[in-house]
């Protein structure tokens, strides 16, 4: 048996404050990334095309990392389940490491390849929780149960001590040229562009692939928007998030690196006011983490609602109302702004994905599912856990204590975009018209038919009336 470990890289795209490929130059200097497309992911429907080619793009980037540490980055395609075991044994390596995922089928796919890698006498270590401060066994309540309002576990997850970031790969060789012959013989191609995946994305990134371009929108972040990031992150005209999450997702950057950063901006702060900010990001990685716990502990929440009321709930589905919610073009002008922000760019402000949400689900009683999954085939983060708890929490179906929470669009816009910046940023054809009637979305029928807007396609009071009848009638069942 050679020397060699695999590092099986997944949703950890770098090769600094990486737990598990650490783990790996622990046991041999001979470590090689290896990356698989598997084509269960990439085939299922809701893959977004943005969202493939941000990944591709750190791949790219994260191979150009290995050949400076004189290493390599393999790349798979195939059924993990069958390809890597059968790569491992081609190669007769030593062991291979990876860190592990708290989605459904991560879990399960995992669970194969480690039975066949150790069938083989092939060592494994997948027990690293690199995406997560804390993992999902080790944040509990008083009776040993898993959390299920966030609250609690902040108050908890905040508490315990955070691991500093690991060191970056480094003193390591590659493949021999022997080994890089067993590799293409068994099935290591070259590394394909998203477009020869079939995913086509023209538009700009709103964050560049890979770890050194993560870095610096983080540094970027941490000595400008944080400082006032408790007030300015509901603007979504303002540039006062992190834009990280499509970096997180990837795990192109490491949450310890990210969670250390927020401690020296802690102890650069110079006021209450900074502190609380920066406090308040602290507590929206925690969300974050409180998703992934909840996705670990409560997989069925892939599948549909937590909260009974919700689990057969008469949703009334209009395809039509739907497919205009899809192009923005619902007569909400605060609505349609986000979502055509989230057309065009791969993204969407986070205050803005729970009023089109709140939208979907309580003015046009639309099952949130159809929204999960068009946001899944269109954005650069989708990842399961956060867009699965956002959509809960939005429908009123998840684990939120607030039994039934609806935003009315006005009002969001009167607060949140109050000059409009945003809705004319987004609705072009509005541009011209004055404030208060972008705001409250009171725009007369002459003006609608002269700009080509459509009329409101719902009327919100008398929707919200009738979901809340429904819900009555479905609570009392």
């Amino acid at each position: 048996m050679s020397d060699l470990i695999l590092f099986w890289h997944r949703r950890d795209l770098r090769i600094a404050d990486n737990t598990g490929l650490t783990k790996g130059r622990e046991l041999s200097r001979q470590v090689v990334g290896l990356f698989c497309l598997d084509p269960y992911i990439l085939e299922g429907n809701d893959i977004a095309p943005v969202r493939v080619t941000y990944m591709m793009g750190c791949l790219q980037a994260l191979q150009a990392e290995y050949q400076k540490a004189r290493s390599q980055l393999l790349i798979l395609q195939g059924n993990p389940v069958k390809v890597i075991p059968q790569l491992a044994i081609a190669l007769n390596a030593k062991a291979v490491f990876w860190n592990w995922d708290v989605e459904p089928y991560a879990q399960k796919r995992d669970r194969i390849v480690a039975e066949s890698l150790q069938a083989q006498g092939i060592q494994i270590l997948a027990q690293n929780w690199d995406q997560l401060l804390h993992s999902p066994d080790e944040i509990f309540t008083g009776t040993k149960q898993p959390y299920t309002v966030y609250s609690p576990f902040w108050k908890n997850w905040s508490g315990k001590p955070k691991a500093n970031p690991v060191e970056k790969l480094e003193n390591i060789v590659g493949l021999t040229d022997a080994q890089q012959k067993i590799t293409t013989e068994n099935g290591a191609i070259a590394l394909p562009t998203a477009k020869n995946l079939g995913f086509i994305w023209d538009g700009e990134l709103i964050i560049e692939p890979g770890e050194t371009a993560a870095r610096e929108q983080l540094e970027n972040f941490c000595n400008t928007s944080i400082n006032e990031y408790q007030e300015q992150r509901n603007f979504p005209n303002i540039e006062g998030t992190s834009k990280l999450s499509a970096a997180l997702k990837f795990g192109v950057i490491g949450i310890r690196t990210v969670w250390q950063a927020t401690l020296k901006a802690l102890e650069n702060s110079r006021s209450d006011e900074t502190q609380a900010s920066i406090r308040t990001y602290q507590q929206e990685l925690a969300w974050r983490e409180f998703y992934q716990h909840v996705m670990y502990h409560y997989p069925e929440l892939a599948e549909g609602a937590y909260r009974d009321t919700f689990k057969n709930f008469p949703w009334e589905n209009n395809t039509e109302h739907f497919q205009a919610w899809c192009e923005g073009r619902t007569g909400y002008p605060i609505v349609d702004a986000a979502m055509r922000q989230l057309n065009q760019t791969g993204w969407m402000h986070n205050r803005c994905r729970m009023i089109v949400a709140s939208f979907l689900t309580k003015d046009l009683i639309i099952n949130p599912q159809w929204g999960e999954l068009y946001f899944m085939q269109n954005l650069i983060d989708g990842d399961l856990s956060a867009n699965n708890g956002g959509w809960q929490w939005s429908a009123s179906s998840g684990m939120d204590p607030k039994p039934l929470r609806i935003f009315n669009p006005a009002s969001q816009a009167k607060k949140f975009d109050s000059e409009a910046e945003y809705i004319r940023q987004w609705v072009t054809e509005l541009r011209s018209l004055d404030t208060q009637y972008l705001v409250t979305g009171k725009i007369s029928p002459l003006e609608r038919h002269a700009t080509g807007y459509p009329e409101p396609i719902v009327d919100h009071n008398q929707q919200q009336k009738r979901f809340k009848q429904i819900y009555k009638q479905q609570k009392e069942t």
